[in-house]
């Protein structure tokens, strides 16, 4: 598909800013992205607080002892997987704005929940931990909505012509969370010794997430519904309202015009464009988490404690690590749209590799210091300029808009899934003292190394490069693959 320019129109036009109150809406529902990020890494100053108070009084073997404790910091990821899988009837049902409150709502109380989890069931110490994991699980599924619905509010909301830049928002708002979290979390511990952080401040640092989760509902309250749930529903009058505050009056009849076209298309089967997109497409969106980014986040506390660190030097450290995430996000949002999808994840998995496997070399030789915070701030920036956000991108591009829904559900429940099983399985191998008498917790990052030179070669060989191509010709281009 040729598009038509007149000649006459300057080579280069500046886009008008978005209306007030459709940024204003955006910025609402990115609060959605920033408590999927602050909800997935505040369990990071928790760690230590969890092995203290729930397992280690249990006296188990110590790989029983590992997988449990795997298994509590990684429990959310169940939720978001059964949060992700409900996000599409949530958006339906409730509309994009219901799921979003019900999100906030879930935030809200696995937050209180979690933090004091004895209050409402009666358990003490360590008998505790099935009430602590239940609402870790609840809080997951609030996560599996927002990271559904609150980048499909922003699109649904948003002026066409201003859609992309938006929706980014979101983006940069996950990682936002995730090192104004690693900020909140040393903050607190800074607030007592170690000891009062294993008594009392994990509490505080889990309870925290409460706040942005009140904000979230508050604003939503106020904020519309997305015109096309609205169209869905029949409420047409309702939809043209909203349209004319965030687009105009112009521009209002014709996106409401796209919006009847668009609920007149029907879904196509899942493999109707063959087998191979598909694959490809869940491959990738493992690939994401298998070269070990969470147990990164989750555990970046537990890690610099294993090169020496104390507990607030340990939390400092990964305040630096959260940085790293927020720059080099902002390095991938300038760069995506000017070198390409395929050049930035290649780049940034063999940096990835690199860091990690000089990481478990600096492990395996007892040489940690100053080189190995290094490695692991490479790593991060590898991942944050690459993998993080291009990944979402491709995916959102490369599904043929027939069975772009069905896709990309499929794709963030083995995102998920995959992400449960590299979070869990991470205290097992760095724990056990087999591995760490041979390697000294270098093993998992030698494994990540090798992932991420994998997923280098995976996408060298069947990443298409997207830049620049509608749409309508990416998915044309696999039918004949």
């Amino acid at each position: 598909m040729s598009l038509q320019v007149n000649e006459a129109a300057p080579a280069k036009v500046a886009l008008p800013a978005p209306p007030a109150t459709a940024t204003a809406l955006a910025l609402a529902a990115t609060l959605g992205g920033f408590l999927f990020g602050y909800d997935t890494a505040v369990i990071s100053g928790a760690v230590a607080a969890i092995d203290a108070n729930f397992i280690d009084p249990r006296g188990l073997p110590e790989t029983a002892a590992d997988s449990l404790a795997g298994w509590t910091v990684s429990s959310a990821l169940l939720g978001c997987v059964i949060g992700g899988a409900l996000a599409g009837w949530a958006a339906n049902a409730m509309g994009r704005r219901g799921g979003m409150m019900l999100a906030a709502t879930l935030f809200i109380v696995s937050s209180l929940g979690s933090a004091f989890p004895e209050a409402i069931w009666g358990a003490t110490g360590a008998g505790a931990l099935g009430p602590f994991v239940g609402y870790r699980i609840l809080g997951g599924v609030g996560i599996g909505l927002a990271s559904m619905l609150s980048p499909l509010y922003i699109a649904e909301i948003a002026p066409p012509s201003q859609r992309g830049r938006l929706v980014s928002y979101n983006q940069m708002a996950i990682v936002l969370g995730i090192v104004g979290v690693y900020f909140v979390n040393w903050g607190i511990a800074a607030l007592g010794d170690d000891t009062w952080v294993l008594t009392t401040g994990w509490r505080y640092m889990l309870a925290s997430a409460a706040i942005p989760a009140l904000a979230f509902l508050l604003l939503l309250i106020r904020a519309p519904d997305s015109p096309r749930w609205l169209v869905m529903k029949g409420r047409h009058a309702e939809a043209r309202a909203v349209l004319n505050r965030v687009a105009g009056p112009e521009e209002a009849e014709l996106v409401l015009a796209e919006i009847r076209d668009s609920l007149s298309e029907h879904s196509g089967k899942l493999f109707s464009f063959g087998m191979g997109v598909v694959a490809i497409g869940l491959t990738l969106s493992a690939f994401q988490q298998l070269v070990g980014i969470n147990a990164v986040l989750y555990y970046a506390p537990e890690i610099f404690r294993n090169m020496g660190a104390s507990s607030d030097s340990a939390l400092l450290q990964t305040v630096l690590v959260g940085s790293v995430n927020v720059v080099f996000t902002l390095v991938a949002i300038f760069t995506v749209d000017r070198f390409g999808r395929k050049p930035l994840l290649i780049a940034g998995a063999l940096v990835m590799a690199t860091a990690m496997a000089a990481l478990g070399t600096l492990f395996h030789l007892h040489a940690l210091g100053v080189g190995a915070l290094v490695a692991m701030l490479v790593y991060v920036a590898g991942f944050a300029m690459s993998w993080g956000p291009v990944v979402w991108v491709l995916l959102s591009e490369m599904f043929p808009n027939p069975i772009k829904g069905k896709a990309m559900a499929i794709a963030v429940a083995v995102q998920w899934l995959a992400n449960l099983v590299v979070s869990w399985s991470f205290k097992v191998i760095d724990g056990d003292s087999v591995l760490i008498a041979a390697f000294n917790h270098g093993f998992a990052y030698w494994l990540y190394a090798a992932a991420s030179l994998l997923a280098a070669l995976f996408v060298i060989r069947f990443i298409p490069e997207t830049k620049g191509k509608t749409l309508e010709a990416i998915g044309a281009s696999w039918r004949g693959k």
